[in-house]
């Protein structure tokens, strides 16, 4: 059997506990991904005990939560609240999903929380992008007229609007190419579902 050896810094460690305020009853513990690159400290999985009875609903309430009151050097991104954005895609339980569409109570146990895989972190839950946008933009996602420029506004029909159906409603969160092993080995190369 093949044997492989991870280089020392890429091995996760386990990070500091925050617990909760002693006879604090509805709790629950979130695993989350810590890396920065200030340091040179290995990538380390730190637990934060929420009182759920103080928190939102949505995995996106609970970090909001554990950065204002628990832990402010903790990053990830966030924006809209509405799952509309695609700011807070991140691997939560093992799949890659949207923090704020995520309830709390559709995880069984601790809550572990990664940042997208297979892309380069920039800070704990925060990928580097750069990438996946590049591959987007490069098959021009957009309308193109075959005809000279128009002199005024060209009008849409409904029947021409119901032809885009299914090709217009990515929010570019990212969670379906990093979801795809074609897309991991091959990420230099094969634009991914998104941009497909």
């Amino acid at each position: 059997m093949v044997q492989f050896t991870l280089p020392k810094n890429s091995k996760l460690t386990e990070g500091e506990t925050f617990k909760a305020a002693p006879g604090t009853k509805n709790v629950k513990r979130f695993r989350i991904y810590r890396w920065s690159p200030d340091d040179t400290a290995n990538p380390r999985i730190d637990t934060y005990e929420v009182d759920l009875d103080k928190c939102g609903p949505m995995v996106l309430d609970a970090l909001i939560k554990i950065k204002n009151e628990i832990d402010q050097t903790l990053t990830f991104r966030r924006s809209c609240r509405e799952g509309i954005c695609g700011s807070c895609a991140m691997n939560i339980d093992g799949a890659n999903t949207l923090a704020c569409t995520k309830g709390i109570d559709e995880c069984k146990g601790d809550v572990k929380i990664y940042p997208l895989p297979h892309m380069p972190v920039i800070k704990d839950l925060v990928p580097d992008l750069t990438n996946f946008y590049a591959q987007h933009a490069f098959v021009e996602p957009w309308l193109q007229t075959k005809s000279a420029e128009p002199e005024k506004e060209w009008r849409q029909s409904h029947e021409d609007r119901e032809k885009l159906d299914g090709l217009y409603e990515c929010i570019l969160c990212a969670c379906c190419s990093t979801s795809c092993p074609s897309y991991w080995w091959n990420g230099d190369r094969y634009l991914g579902p998104a941009a497909l």
